[in-house]
């Protein structure tokens, strides 16, 4: 029988997407603003109601209406990352609505305009920081109807995303994500795909070959990513992933070599 999941601990959601997909940030200085303001994809405003305003997938066609305080570049893992993919074109909360949020984005805001000695070093981490913090509420928000988010805010649906992200070389058969989620197989089944948009199997297998596209760049042996990842051969791999990008692994690799 499957495990009730409410007997368990809810799983860390973020780590393992996060470990593959590391957020970035770069406050701008104001003297580094007009070189680098088309860059700028997160804003926080000085109003009497603070707003973060977040474009995942680059800078914007203009920025928020008021006082902006703070610019930062955020790359949140590349274009490839499922964390930027998952989010809105646009993402907007009002920090007087978030504590938790408002908390490390009020020290930001306060050592990007009070510079002090060693701020420098630890002014883009408080952003990290931030970025974070933005994530985990908009997943514990449930805002998203569809999507990783919303599988990340399901209660049962996320333990499932979880052990995919953490053990993707592992034979993962339907039953066995069925088992994690703490759900029957046909129930697990129909709910992940109204909530994410895809079969669990399209997941792991989106998942697989998202994680080798990174390891090939990064120079690993087609046969070793390959068994990291979950396929059986490297013939497997290779057939899948010219299936998925429309290279094989050798041209992918040679492509971004030449960029």
């Amino acid at each position: 029988m499957p495990k009730d999941p409410i007997d368990t601990p809810r799983p860390d959601r973020l780590s393992a997407l996060i470990q593959r997909f590391r957020i970035r940030a770069h406050v701008l200085r104001p003297m580094d603003v007009s070189a680098a303001e088309e860059k700028a994809n997160l804003f926080v405003t000085g109003d009497s109601r603070p707003v973060l305003v977040y474009h995942p997938r680059g800078g914007p066609d203009f920025v928020p209406m008021g006082d902006v305080v703070l610019r930062a570049v955020v790359d949140a893992g590349g274009a490839a990352s499922p964390i930027a993919q998952a989010l809105p074109e646009t993402v907007t909360v009002l920090l007087d609505e978030t504590p938790t949020l408002a908390a490390v984005a009020d020290i930001l805001v306060e050592e990007a305009l009070a510079p002090r000695c060693g701020g420098r070093a630890v002014i883009d981490r408080l952003c990290e920081v931030v970025m974070i913090r933005l994530l985990r509420h908009l997943i514990e928000a449930g805002e998203a109807e569809t999507g990783l988010l919303a599988g990340l805010a399901h209660g049962s649906l996320c333990r499932a995303l979880v052990a995919m992200h953490e053990q993707p070389g592992r034979d993962w058969r339907l039953v066995d994500l069925a088992n994690v989620a703490g759900m029957s197989r046909t129930h697990f089944s129909a709910s992940f795909r109204t909530t994410i948009g895809v079969t669990p199997g399209g997941y792991l297998s989106n998942w697989r070959l998202t994680l080798a596209r990174m390891d090939l760049a990064k120079g690993d042996a087609l046969k070793t990513v390959a068994r990291r990842v979950g396929f059986s051969s490297s013939a497997a791999l290779s057939r899948a992933f010219s299936r998925r990008f429309g290279v094989s692994p050798r041209q992918a690799v040679a492509e971004g070599a030449n960029h």
